[in-house]
C-alpha cells in the first residue's frame, strides 16, 4: 500500500504531473505514492517523469479507464 495517494483524474496534462511533484516532494526515500490519472498520455508522461527524477514506477495498471501508478521516491 502505498503511503499516500495523488488523485488527478480529471485533470490534463501537465496537471497530473504537477501534483504528482509536490505530493513526491513531501516523501522521503523509500515511500511510495500512487497517482490516479484519467489521461491518456499519462502512461507515457510518467513512465519519463520518473526517469527523469531518478526514481522508481514500481507498478502501473489501468481500470476502468483509469490509470494508476505506484512511484518509489530513491
Amino acid at each position: 500500500m502505498a503511503d499516500i495517494v495523488v488523485d488527478t483524474k480529471g485533470l490534463a496534462c501537465p496537471m497530473p504531473i504537477v501534483r504528482a511533484k509536490k505530493a513526491l516532494d513531501t516523501l522521503k526515500p523509500g515511500q511510495t505514492m500512487e497517482v490516479l490519472s484519467t489521461d491518456k498520455g499519462s502512461l507515457q508522461d510518467f513512465t519519463a517523469w520518473v526517469k527523469q527524477t531518478n526514481n522508481e514506477l514500481v507498478a502501473h495498471e489501468v481500470e476502468n479507464g483509469v490509470y494508476k501508478f505506484l512511484v518509489k521516491k530513491l
